[in-house]
């Protein structure tokens, strides 16, 4: 018993439905620049100058921190959220150093000068 089957042409095939899946991401949240902000001064002996915080619009999500050391014009360390991690990157040899999961513990392993746990209340 022969059936008749017809093909259509140019029907597309379902693919997978769109996911509602949102990446998580480190944060930068104002106890991190407050912590920035005592780092800094209490680095300064240390030969920490500057940092300077990016992101992608006023109110958007953090890009990076870029941190000055007297030995340098350019910015010698990068900082970034990577997931719920933030990646240290030598930022003159374009080398990464270490991914860390509290921000404090990155800017601990740049220069030691406060206490790794001394985190403010947010």
């Amino acid at each position: 018993m022969a059936r008749n089957m017809t093909l259509k042409a140019n029907v597309p095939t379902p693919g997978p439905a769109p996911a509602n899946v949102i990446p998580l991401r480190a944060s930068f949240l104002p106890r991190h620049r407050e912590y920035l902000m005592r780092w800094l001064d209490a680095g300064a002996c240390m030969g920490l100058c500057d940092a300077d915080v990016s992101s992608r619009s006023e109110d958007g999500p953090i890009e990076h921190v870029l941190v000055w050391v007297r030995e340098n014009a350019d910015p010698a360390y990068l900082l970034r959220p990577e997931g719920m991690n933030w990646v240290l990157i030598d930022n003159l040899r374009d080398h990464r150093l270490g991914t860390f999961h509290r921000f404090e513990a990155a800017l601990y392993a740049i220069r030691p000068v406060l206490a790794c746990g001394a985190t403010a209340a947010a």
